[in-house]
């Protein structure tokens, strides 16, 4: 096994945590406690009735599911190449790849739900269209700076 081969596995098991928590801190962040959107909020289920607000908690709470398998499964990348003697001793290829996987996230999440399918917006109103423009443009500083601390050392 060479170095190299370590790095690639650590940063692809960073780059799912990143998802991870990208999506934890939307759903978490964004949805529960600023309360500025629900998954569905754009889609027909405006969060104004009942109805609405319990149909966007079962999309909120399954969206947060899916977040959590993939944070359990980057927590099992990361254990089978412990077991496998896979080592990386740098925390900028960990930090990089975290913030590579969550830069993807806002930026996957951005263009498809906020500007393709229109089902949410960061935060709906008269400013929606600065505040989806903001969230990629994190997105990808995050996965630009995620990049960079990824190459700036070897394994």
């Amino acid at each position: 096994m060479t170095p190299h081969t370590g790095r690639r596995t650590f940063v692809r098991a960073g780059v799912v945590f990143g998802l991870g928590l990208g999506g934890f801190f939307d759903g978490i962040v964004l949805h529960q406690i600023l309360q500025w959107h629900h998954l569905l909020s754009d889609a027909g289920y405006p969060p104004t009735t009942l109805e609405n607000l319990q149909i966007n908690t079962l999309a909120d709470g399954l969206f947060h599911a899916l977040t959590w398998i993939l944070t359990v499964v980057a927590l099992f990348l990361f254990w089978r190449a412990y077991q496998r003697g896979q080592r990386v001793r740098s925390i900028s290829i960990l930090i990089g790849s975290v913030l590579m996987g969550w830069g993807i996230f806002n930026l996957v999440e951005g263009i498809v739900d906020h500007h393709i399918l229109q089902i949410h917006h960061v935060r709906p109103g008269p400013d929606q269209a600065l505040w989806d423009s903001g969230f990629l443009v994190w997105g990808a500083l995050m996965l630009g700076i995620g990049y960079l601390l990824t190459r700036r050392e070897s394994a």
